[in-house]
C-alpha cells in the first residue's frame, strides 16, 4: 500500500532571476508502507529539499505529495501543523531536543501537544525510551548525554505520535560507528516488528547498507531506484 506519492515535483530557487536552481527536477516517487528506504546523492542532489517537502516544511515550486489521501500541497499552513504532528516523525541531524528539558519531557512533549493526558504520554515516552535502550537516562537532560544517547531520544520522541512514517535527515551524521550500528539496530527492529516506515536521506554508507531500497538523486532528478 503506497502511503506517500509525489507527483512532477520541481522545487526551483530564484526562479525569478538568471540564475535558478533546481533542488528538484520532476520528481515521481511512491512510497510503500513498512519501508526502510535510503535516499542518497552527492550534495546539492535534492535530498533535503524532497524530505523537507515530503513532511511538509517546505512548499514545492510546482508538483504535488499526496499522503494517506491527501494532498498536502494544498493544506494551508495550520492545516499542515496538525497534519505533521498526527503523521509524521521527524528525526534531525542536529537533534533538535528541547535543552530545558529531561529526555522524558522531550519524549512527552509531541503528545502533550496532541492533547493527550499525562499518565498515558508519560506511559508510552517510558516505554519508548527502553525501547530505544534509555530506561537509566530518562530523567537526563540533553546536555548530560552523548551523542548517540540524544540521537535516540529524538528517535523516541519521532515515533511518540504514532507516526505513519519517520524521515530522517542524516541522522547519523553526528555519530560514531558504535552508536550509528545502535541507531540502526533500532529503527530497523521498529521497521521488522512494528513495520514503522522510515526515509532517509543520508550520505553514510553504513545507512544505504542497511537499507532495503536505495533511491538516488542528483541533479534534482532520480537516477536510479533498486
Amino acid at each position: 500500500m503506497s502511503i506517500i506519492t509525489t507527483k512532477d515535483l520541481f522545487k526551483i530557487y530564484n526562479a525569478d532571476s538568471e540564475i535558478e536552481v533546481r533542488a528538484l527536477n520532476g520528481v515521481n516517487l511512491d512510497i510503500q508502507e513498512g519501508e526502510f528506504t535510503a535516499i542518497v546523492g552527492p550534495s546539492g542532489s535534492g535530498k533535503t529539499t524532497l524530505l523537507n517537502i515530503i513532511g511538509g516544511l517546505d512548499q514545492p515550486t510546482s508538483g504535488s505529495v499526496i499522503i494517506n489521501d491527501t494532498e498536502v500541497t494544498k493544506l494551508s499552513s495550520n492545516q499542515l501543523i496538525d497534519f505533521r504532528l498526527h503523521n509524521i516523525g521527524f528525526v534531525f541531524q542536529a537533534y533538535n531536543l528541547i535543552p530545558v528539558l529531561t529526555a522524558l519531557e522531550n519524549v512527552e512533549f509531541i503528545m502533550m501537544m496532541q492533547g493527550q493526558a499525562k499518565d498515558l504520554r508519560q506511559k508510552r515516552a517510558i516505554e519508548l525510551l527502553k525501547a530505544v535502550g534509555l530506561e537509566k537516562e530518562i530523567n537526563k537532560r540533553p546536555n548530560k548525554m552523548s551523542g548517540g544517547q540524544q540521537q535516540r531520544v529524538a528517535v523516541a520522541r519521532a515515533l511518540a505520535s504514532k507516526p505513519r512514517f519517520v524521515l530522517a535527515d542524516e541522522p547519523t551524521a553526528n555519530l560514531d560507528s558504535k552508536s550509528t550500528a545502535q541507531l540502526l539496530d533500532i529503527m530497523a527492529a521498529l521497521n521488522q516488528k512494528e513495520g514503522t516506515t522510515f526515509i532517509f536521506s543520508t550520505h553514510d554508507q553504513r545507512v544505504i547498507d542497511r537499507a532495503k531500497r536505495v533511491i538516488t538523486l542528483d541533479d534534482g532528478k532520480i537516477i536510479s531506484d533498486v
